[in-house]
């Protein structure tokens, strides 16, 4: 995806580096390979910024994989034929940057998007090795596409699970496209004006350099800090600082 001239000289002027960020892009289209996807067109922009900047950047597209609904590490033990969730999990908790992209349908994420969340959040009470939530000291965001209203609402709920799950969430965290209101052209359609959107272009550039600025301040301080926040030490008895008699 080639960026516009304003995204490419924010590039070029960077100074920090960013090469040991690793960052993972979920498509959550209801299309499966290799029908074009208009949510992956706004996701390689923002794919393109990281990459420049020598990010490790990997993109999925969940429809690509079994992954059933639940909120069980693997649903072949509940009844389920398959399950490539497993190995999402593992990417998820090797990236310090998660980007959810979806379509709008109804005015909601899509079903695969939500599928994915809650899959994220049957195992969001895993630990990392400082005894916080698993997720702790990531950065997340989302990219939002369609040609019908709902870019705030889907990115209220979406960086809402994310936030909830541990991660941290930058300032503007979220960027999308929708056209005409349906039935209308969408992001990558000819003539849609998606790819020359200046709202649209700066935004998803805002977002791409504030998940950059967030991975790199967390990694940078090794994370969230670990205290008041670790569940083990809670239930050993730990109240770090509580008012409340009844905890001390």
């Amino acid at each position: 995806m080639a960026l516009n001239e304003k995204q490419k000289r924010l590039c070029q002027e960077n100074k920090t580096d960013y090469s040991d960020i690793k960052a993972l892009y979920i498509n959550c289209t209801l299309k499966k390979n290799p029908e074009k996807s208009h949510t992956q067109g706004l996701m390689d922009v923002s794919r393109a910024i990281l990459a420049e900047n020598k990010v490790d950047v990997e993109n999925i597209r969940a429809t690509d994989y079994d992954i059933p609904p639940g909120v069980w590490a693997d649903m072949t033990e509940h009844g389920w034929a398959a399950d490539d969730w497993p190995k999402i999990f593992k990417k998820i908790t090797e990236k310090d940057i998660l980007v959810l992209g979806t379509p709008i349908w109804l005015g909601e994420k899509s079903s695969v998007c939500s599928k994915i969340i809650e899959r994220m959040y049957g195992q969001s009470a895993q630990e990392n090795d400082k005894g916080q939530y698993i997720y702790y000291g990531k950065a997340g965001g989302c990219i939002i596409t369609g040609n019908e209203d709902g870019i705030k609402h889907c990115g209220m709920g979406i960086l809402y699970s994310l936030q909830h799950l541990g991660f941290t969430i930058p300032p503007q965290a979220d960027s999308g496209w929708v056209g005409e209101a349906g039935p209308g052209p969408s992001y990558l359609d000819e003539k849609s004006g998606g790819l020359e959107n200046d709202f649209t272009q700066r935004n998803v550039t805002f977002m791409s350099w504030n998940l950059l600025h967030m991975a790199r301040a967390l990694k940078d301080n090794g994370g969230i800090p670990a205290h008041g926040n670790q569940k083990k030490l809670w239930n050993a008895g730990c109240r770090f600082g509580h008012p409340n008699p009844e905890y001390r």
